[in-house]
């Protein structure tokens, strides 16, 4: 009589029999196995970082020189040109590209895919100082912008007085908080490189020369500017010896208030007399010229921060971090100033996550509901289901291996119905073995469950890698496309090839434990099916020339549907607010954009006071200008209410449709072009519109 052991390693030459015989053999290391994916699998998923979709950015470096009061045509020639000649020729460089506008440069160095970031920073920084040296002095200094992405500004608020402190704050004031309590301090949460300032006045100090006065003391401006220059600074003088002491000595003149720039002395007259700068002029406080402005619920101008993720963070994390933050910054604020909060990526990402958890969830159960009526089995259903959460535990291992995101896109792509392909066929012919030895009351052995493996594992094998193979020309795609798509392929590819270890491996190792009492049984849903069945197989297979005919003739129909059903470049995400985009001649004013902008919002919230909650726009420029918008173009966000709340429009396309009917009747004269915030961002990192 022939042991286990004996039949077991007659298992056969082939790899996938070997590999089921010492699965069979040795299933304590299986089950160890098994709970080290699951351990691994789970502090994956604790380490996924989660977005809403997927980061289409390429690997670019921009360039952003700030020239205060030059033309576009000074720009292009004495700042743009020489930056981009200086980047010419770069290592691994796919183009190179410029905006030229009034007061600023930016130019943009895309680099191949694949490259580092940090490298392509390193390569850049080294060739401006080139440069540098070519630009004229007073027209700026190139600087590198911050390391973020398309999708970065994750996390947006305002700065503003309380009801009770109304009027007791400026814009000036206010934009002084914000940059100098809020943005260091958010700037040091992980993750975060740049907290922009938008909105608001920048504080200068102007000084007003009398030309009259200037004249008089046989001056001129030169003479003002010297002054200045040479009267705001800390000088060293090394030390003195006093005693048995060593006492340092330095010279202050640091400029700190409105009356130490009056007092600043640009000459003496002949007598000695100090001729200052309140006796050629006035000193004062006065905005910095700008090229944009914020604006909310028609209320007049406002100040935001926007915070900034870097490249590659995690976005769950990065705006659960900005939060914490920010409700710790609140009891150090001025009395009276407050910080609200209108978006967050969290907010989304949260939504989004629910959705797909949701999805799958469902999808897992009525898999395992399908599974426990056509199979009869209770426990070979288990075990069929065991392999949608393990095989997701595989997937979420690999794609933290190669640094892929969890979003929409990769994480609903998942089928289950594919997954458990491999371990629904290997379990049906084990538990039909096992029940067809029992009927005859023959012993169940390890052997019996490797015969019925062995029957299914090949056609199992071929069957799953014909599916992984349908997904590898996605994952030869490039540029745009490819980071939009290959994450989805890669985490399809990685949880079939679970499944299939799965199948191969376990699935034959819990039968030997679970199913060796299992009796073969139909259930009647199989055997209706199978009334239904054979006799319709019987009348196809008696006539082959019309079942094949009719098999073309459906083909070819489909065909003709195909047409119809219309094609998106990626599925639309309910995101929860609505970007509106203004588009205006490039002639106006900042002032008439701020009008028609504060008429926008006043227009939504009085027109949809049940829909909108809030609404934001942003005109023009920051000053770190990573999105070089003319005064011509304004963002607007329109947050949303709950859908509950709503009284107009069934769906968002329908309360766009509606929306924009509105404000083409009360702010004529601009055009409108509606979106979402990151599907916004998407569709420029896509089309070059702003940009390019």
């Amino acid at each position: 009589m022939r042991t286990d052991d004996d039949l077991l390693a007659g298992a056969g030459p082939g790899l996938l029999d070997q590999l089921m015989a010492v699965a069979l053999r040795n299933k304590a290391l299986v089950i160890i196995g098994l709970v080290l994916v699951v351990a691994i699998g789970m502090r994956s998923a604790s380490q996924l970082p989660i977005d809403a979709v997927p980061d289409v950015t390429n690997v670019q470096v921009q360039v952003l020189t700030d020239s205060p009061g030059l033309s576009p045509l000074e720009i292009e020639r004495f700042v743009t040109w020489p930056v981009e000649t200086a980047m010419s020729g770069l290592p691994r460089t796919e183009e190179v590209r410029s905006l030229s506008r009034f007061g600023l440069s930016v130019v943009t160095v895309v680099f191949e895919e694949g490259t580092d970031l940090w490298w392509a920073r390193q390569v850049v920084s080294e060739r401006l100082g080139n440069a540098r040296e070519a630009i004229p002095d007073g027209y700026g200094e190139p600087e590198i912008g911050p390391p973020s992405t398309g999708l970065g500004e994750i996390f947006q608020f305002e700065v503003r007085a309380a009801e009770d402190a109304a009027g007791r704050y400026s814009l000036m004031d206010l934009r002084d908080v914000l940059e100098w309590r809020i943005a260091p301090r958010l700037r040091s949460v992980p993750g975060v490189v740049e907290v922009n300032t938008f909105g608001g006045e920048l504080r200068t100090y102007q000084v007003e020369i009398r030309p009259e006065r200037l004249a008089a003391h046989e001056l001129v401006l030169a003479d003002v500017f010297e002054a200045l220059a040479h009267n705001n600074l800390t000088v060293g003088g090394g030390y003195l010896q006093r005693g048995r002491e060593q006492v340092l000595v330095r010279g202050t003149a640091l400029l700190e208030d409105l009356d130490d720039v009056g007092r600043v002395v640009v000459a003496t007259t002949d007598e000695g007399t100090p001729i200052t700068i309140d006796a050629l002029g006035a000193v004062r406080f006065a905005p910095l010229i700008r090229q944009g402005a914020v604006t909310r619920d028609g209320r007049g101008e406002a100040v935001i921060g926007i915070a900034m993720m870097g490249f590659g963070e995690n976005a769950r994390v990065v705006s659960e971090a900005l939060g914490e933050a920010v409700e710790g910054l609140r009891p150090s604020l001025p009395e009276g100033v407050e910080i609200d909060v209108f978006y967050d990526r969290t907010t989304l990402i949260e939504r989004t996550i629910h959705t797909v958890q949701e999805n799958l969830l469902e999808g897992g159960l009525l898999v395992v509901a399908v599974l426990l009526l056509l199979l009869g089995n209770f426990r070979g259903g288990l075990v069929v289901a065991a392999a949608i959460p393990l095989s997701m535990l595989f997937a979420f291992t690999g794609m933290v291996a190669c640094g892929l995101s969890g979003n929409l896109m990769s994480l609903g792509a998942i089928d289950f119905g594919l997954i458990v392909d491999g371990a629904v066929v290997m379990v049906d012919n084990i538990v039909r073995v096992i029940g067809q030895r029992r009927a005859r009351d023959e012993p169940v052995t390890d052997a019996t469950i490797l015969g019925a493996a062995r029957e299914v594992a090949r056609p199992v094998a071929f069957a799953v890698g014909i599916i992984i193979l349908v997904y590898l020309p996605v994952l030869a795609l490039t540029g745009i496309e490819g980071k939009m798509f290959r994450p989805m392929a890669l985490t399809v590819v990685f949880a079939l090839a679970g499944s299939l270890l799965l199948a191969l491996v376990a699935v034959p190792v819990l039968s030997s434990l679970f199913l060796r009492g299992a009796r073969e049984s139909e259930t009647w849903l199989m055997r209706g099916a199978h009334r239904l069945y054979a006799p319709a197989l019987a009348r196809v297979l008696s006539r082959p020339h019309l079942t094949a005919a009719a098999a073309v003739v459906a083909f070819l129909a489909s065909l003709g549907l195909a047409p119809f059903l219309g094609a998106v470049f990626v599925p639309k995400l309910d995101e929860g607010s609505i970007a509106l985009q203004i588009i205006r001649p490039p002639s106006v004013s900042l002032e008439e954009s701020i009008r028609q902008a504060t008429a926008v919002e006043t227009a939504l919230l009085e027109a949809f006071p049940d829909e909108v909650s809030t609404v934001i726009s942003r005109t023009g420029r920051a000053e770190i200008a990573t999105d070089p918008m003319g005064v011509d173009f304004s963002d607007v966000y329109v947050m949303l209410q709950p859908r509950s709340a709503w009284t107009r429009g069934a769906d968002q396309a329908s309360l766009v449709a509606a929306m924009d009917a509105e404000l083409r009747g009360r702010v004529p004269g601009v055009n409108f072009a509606f979106s979402q915030p990151i599907e916004l961002r998407v569709n420029e990192l896509i089309e070059g519109v702003r940009s390019d």
